[in-house]
């Protein structure tokens, strides 16, 4: 399984991944939407990043390149943790949104940064 396909299921496999440490370290560890969101995203995108290597990186992928959007992605879902955190808004919001900007980044960025030479 290669380019768009094997994308799709580990953005998914990614997605549930988060929303599940979400949803346990907001209401079992009650750590804040930010601690929590920034954590569950360390988690999925090491998961991520591991099958992403094995199904779809070759070895003309940008590895550095892939390390710096994961650190942008990282502050943007401490970011809006943070913001949802002094709104008093949801949780189920704080990752709805963050997994919808993501999935758009996320895309974005493999599509036309990362796999750029390599049809997806």
């Amino acid at each position: 399984m290669k380019g768009f396909s094997a994308l799709t299921v580990i953005g998914i496999a990614d997605g549930l991944i988060h929303w599940q440490i979400v949803f346990v370290l907001c209401t079992a560890a009650e750590l804040t939407q930010a601690a929590s969101n920034f954590a569950a995203f360390c988690v999925a995108a090491m998961f991520s990043f591991y099958v992403n290597m094995l199904y779809t990186f070759d070895s003309r992928t940008s590895v550095l390149g892939y390390l710096l959007f994961i650190v942008v992605m990282g502050a943007l879902s401490f970011a809006i943790g943070a913001i949802a955190d002094t709104r008093d808004l949801p949780g189920l919001l704080t990752v709805a949104v963050f997994t919808l900007l993501n999935l758009l980044l996320g895309y974005s960025f493999f599509r036309f940064v990362l796999f750029r030479r390599q049809r997806l």
